[in-house]
């Protein structure tokens, strides 16, 4: 990922249900740019963080073998501006996850009020796209480490999750493996 719109979980239960929070800081390049005379986070990277925070609770039921992309946005409704100085609390829940992808239902609340409600449709990319990876395997479990997935996030009979093996073996392999 270039960009990082979520910055930590705060739960992860595979394949149901994540929670991840976004500090929105004045000194955000989007955040000058996009308004100077009024820092607001622009709605669509509040929908892309919705979507890192649903990608990876879909992406993860399957150990992070499928490809996961946003296909579709359902609805979407803001009820409030997000402004510089909020911390967002992003909910994803699975509705209903099959072979070919998944619909989930996600929120956005700033101090428990609600801000945003997205339906968010992934879908995993068939065989017309083997060989393409959308991250470095290695570069990834990192990004994974930084968000502490692995440190909340809990498997549905409520054990701690586990790193995929062939994400352990990248990043082996690229030397730069935690102590």
């Amino acid at each position: 990922m270039r960009w990082f719109w979520i910055d930590r979980f705060v739960e992860f239960e595979s394949g149901r249900r994540a929670v991840a929070t976004k500090n929105i800081s004045l000194v955000e390049e989007q955040m000058d740019e996009y308004g100077p005379w009024l820092p607001v986070m622009p709605a669509s990277l509040v929908i892309e963080g919705l979507a890192q925070t649903g990608g990876l609770l879909v992406g993860e039921h399957n150990a992070f073998q499928e490809r996961v992309v946003l296909a579709k946005i359902g609805k979407a409704v803001f009820h409030r501006p997000a402004l510089a100085g909020d911390t967002l609390t992003y909910t994803t829940v699975v509705e209903n996850m099959q072979a070919d992808g998944a619909i989930c239902q996600g929120t956005s609340h700033i101090n428990g009020q609600l801000h945003a409600e997205i339906d968010l449709v992934f879908a995993h990319l068939d065989d017309r796209f083997l060989g393409v990876d959308q991250f470095e395997p290695a570069d990834f479990l990192r990004m994974l480490r930084l968000y502490r997935l692995y440190e909340v996030g809990r498997t549905k009979d409520e054990g701690p999750l586990k790193i995929p093996d062939h994400l352990l073996q990248a990043e082996q392999e690229d030397g730069l493996a935690p102590a």
